[in-house]
């Protein structure tokens, strides 16, 4: 098998935790972003794949790779995005960036400590958010709040998908210390409800996610263009109320995940408090964390 596109899981950018090129953002914009999301999709999809060898897994990211660099046209999401940074003359550096993550996702499975999940966040994360910002011009002044933004979005997912990384992939991103620290261990993650231990671990690591979002809340003020603020603003919510179940739900046993009606709700009270924010001139205010 040479192409990547059949390993696709199906999984679209409507099905994400988070907007992607939704109608706020500006048309001119949306083409350029689904191709990287195309892209992106289709790697986290090779590095996902449940039967592919690791090997084959490795060679699929390193031809994506090249195609994105020019050195080939075999693979339609690499020629594309490839094209559509042609097209606006930016660099292919955070498609780059991610890739590392999805060789890391490949080649290691768990996790020491915080620090090392914050540095797969620099890989598999912080790119996507840089990259927005610089399809909008932003300034890199704006990247220390949308890398913490994003880094809280990646670890509420680690924390909402563990059970299903650990039996599908045999992949933990829970800390092996935070764990440790509250007397709980990898295979609690296959039982259907969290033990006392794994819920004291897990729900720990969503208030310490908690402080890493609330380094993020500048941001949408932060950004010049006015639709990309909203949409951060939204996203800013969704990950805000996401970590909120995490802190009280056990993620083996209970939804933590938002409905459409908590996703419709949230987007529309964000949006009116961006708007109304904007309009006055306020700069977000960032709400201490729990016990702080």
């Amino acid at each position: 098998m040479t192409s990547a596109s059949e390993l696709r899981s199906g999984k679209t950018h409507r099905d994400e935790n988070f907007p992607v090129a939704s109608w706020i953002i500006h048309p001119r914009h949306r083409a350029l972003i689904l191709s990287f999301y195309n892209f992106v999709r289709t790697a986290d999809d090779i590095a996902d794949h449940a039967t592919l060898p690791p090997d084959e897994k490795l060679r699929l990211l390193d031809l994506l790779e090249a195609e994105l660099l020019g050195n080939g046209n075999t693979q339609k999401e690499a020629v594309s995005l490839r094209n559509a940074f042609a097209a606006r003359k930016m660099p292919p550096r955070h498609a780059l960036d991610v890739l590392i993550a999805f060789r890391m996702d490949v080649t290691k499975l768990r996790y020491e400590n915080w620090d090392e999940v914050i540095h797969y966040c620099r890989y598999s994360a912080m790119p996507v958010g840089r990259f927005m910002l610089d399809v909008h011009g932003e300034s890199t002044s704006t990247w220390a709040a949308s890398d913490a933004l994003c880094a809280g979005l990646q670890i509420n997912n680690h924390l909402q998908d563990c059970g299903k990384d650990f039996r599908d992939l045999n992949r933990v991103y829970l800390p092996r210390d935070a764990l440790a620290a509250a007397g709980a261990d990898v295979e609690m993650l296959g039982e259907a409800k969290s033990p006392p231990a794994l819920l004291k671990c897990l729900q720990a690591l969503a208030v310490r996610t908690e402080t890493v979002l609330n380094e993020s809340k500048s941001l949408a003020g932060q950004v010049k263009d006015f639709r990309l603020g909203l949409e951060i603003a939204v996203i800013q919510a969704f990950a805000d109320k996401i970590v909120g179940l995490l802190k009280v739900r056990d993620p083996l046993s209970e939804r933590v995940h938002l409905s459409p009606l908590e996703l419709m709700a949230q987007s529309l009270g964000a949006i009116a408090s961006e708007i109304a924010r904007r309009a006055v001139g306020r700069r977000p205010v960032s709400k201490p964390a729990a016990g702080a």
